[in-house]
């Protein structure tokens, strides 16, 4: 790889120090690179990264930040189709395999060709009132159907490729991908799934049932959740959440509409380790 652009999170690099180190490394060894930040915009085509922005010739995005920046960006940039390496500035994270301890080693991998590329699946959900689309979003990691409001559980109506499944009470419903099988979905009892896997979870939140557990469907399967009445027939809101960030207010009889999304982010893989390897470490440092 010769050609590099970096995406930054500022919070976790102040005075954008280590990017610039980066940035030096890369072009001391003859490699061409630019720099964005990630920066919150309330509206527009994208949310932090403008991928109008990256070079139609780069053959590598660098993310530095942590599990939360790179998701973020990968849901600006899937378009592009540009591998994507994460390097954890912060905590413990799945996404982000480089720290910044062997940052250098990885770009010698990277300048050398030695990488593998693993594909992730993404989610598209698109939100729907009276028969017309309110809002659609990506995510890469999950999207979380919640109460909006008072602290009081939620009626769920659920469905699969248009066919009634069930419905029951609960503080939410998440529906994730294998690569966010380890984070939100995980911490409400959630299996966790091999990243590279191509299938979709659906795991309640604080179920008010004593039978409804996480269930696993093929990726090609279409699944919906509608709001349902509350108590005493009176309207319920709630929200829609894509990756923790973008959210889509949600009323009574809202239906949003999740499916197995066109494109997919492609994680540049270094250290070559199993997925199993992987978890061990990670159940071990955690």
């Amino acid at each position: 790889m010769d050609k590099f652009y970096i995406i930054t999170n500022s919070d976790k690099d102040k005075d954008l120090e280590f990017t610039g180190q980066i940035v030096e490394y890369l072009k001391a060894n003859g490699r061409k690179c630019m720099v964005q930040q990630a920066e919150r915009k309330q509206e527009g085509a994208y949310h932090y990264t403008n991928p109008a922005l990256i070079p139609e010739d780069t053959e590598c995005i660098l993310v530095l930040g942590g599990d939360g920046t790179l998701l973020q960006a990968a849901r600006d940039v899937v378009h592009r189709e540009i591998p994507m390496l994460g390097v954890n500035l912060g905590t413990l994270g799945f996404l982000a395999e480089v720290d910044k301890q062997s940052v250098y080693s990885a770009l010698d991998k990277l300048m050398e060709d030695d990488y593998e590329i693993e594909e992730r699946m993404m989610l598209t959900g698109t939100v729907w009132r009276d028969g017309k689309i309110i809002g659609r979003d990506v995510a890469l990691n999950d999207i979380v159907i919640g109460r909006d409001g008072h602290l009081r559980v939620v009626r769920f109506k659920n469905y699969v490729n248009d066919a009634y499944m069930n419905s029951y009470n609960a503080d939410g419903i998440i529906i994730s991908t294998p690569t966010g099988s380890t984070g939100y979905s995980l911490s409400c009892g959630g299996p966790i799934v091999a990243p590279n896997g191509s299938m979709t979870l659906m795991t309640p939140i604080a179920p008010h049932t004593l039978n409804t557990r996480s269930i696993i469907f093929p990726a090609e399967d279409v699944i919906t959740v509608e709001i349902g009445e509350g108590r005493r027939q009176v309207q319920e809101y709630g929200v829609a959440s894509f990756d923790g960030d973008t959210v889509i207010p949600m009323v009574t009889g809202d239906r949003i509409v999740i499916e197995k999304a066109a494109v997919s982010t492609k994680i540049l893989k270094l250290n070559h380790l199993s997925f199993v390897e992987v978890l061990r470490q990670k159940m071990r440092d955690s």
